[in-house]
C-alpha cells in the first residue's frame, strides 16, 4: 500500500456520510476551539444513543472544512486522521482500490507497511467499537 496526502486536497471531506466522534474526539476539538465540550456539542454534534456525529450544514459538507483544509487540523477526528487507513479499505483491496477512485493520496508516497496501516485500522476500531462489532 502507498498513501501520502496531497497538499491541499480536501476530497476525503467532499465524500458522502458521517464524521462519528469518540468522547476523546469532541473533548479535543472543544478545547481546540476554545469551547466547553458540552457547548460544542451543542453547536457541533448530533449524539445518539449509539454514537456521536459532527452535523452537517445545510449546503456544506463539514463545518469545520476551509478552502485551506481543515479548521481543526490538530484537533481532528480520529476518523478524519486515520483516513485512508478504516478497517473497511485496509481488509478489503476493491474497497481500497474505489476509495483510489477520488483520493489521490492512494498509490503516492513511501510504501505504508501492512501492519502499520493494520494498527491504524484497530485504532480505529477501539475508538468506535459500535461501528466495527
Amino acid at each position: 500500500m502507498r498513501f501520502e496526502c496531497q497538499p491541499g486536497c480536501t476530497e476525503c471531506c467532499r465524500q458522502q456520510g458521517f464524521v462519528y466522534l469518540s468522547e476523546a474526539d469532541l473533548v479535543r476539538a472543544a478545547r481546540f476551539v476554545g469551547m466547553s465540550a458540552a457547548r460544542f456539542e451543542r453547536k457541533y454534534v448530533y449524539r445518539t444513543r449509539n454514537r456521536l456525529r459532527l452535523r452537517i450544514p445545510r449546503g456544506a459538507h463539514c463545518h469545520f472544512l476551509r478552502d485551506s483544509g481543515c479548521g481543526i487540523h490538530p484537533a481532528k477526528p480520529t476518523q478524519c486522521r486515520i483516513f485512508p487507513f478504516w478497517p473497511e479499505l485496509v481488509d478489503k483491496p476493491r474497497a481500497w482500490a474505489k476509495t483510489a477512485a477520488y483520493c489521490p493520496g492512494i498509490g503516492q508516497g513511501p510504501l505504508i507497511q501492512i501492519q502499520s496501516a493494520r494498527a491504524q485500522a484497530e485504532e480505529m476500531r477501539q475508538e468506535h467499537p459500535k461501528l466495527y462489532p
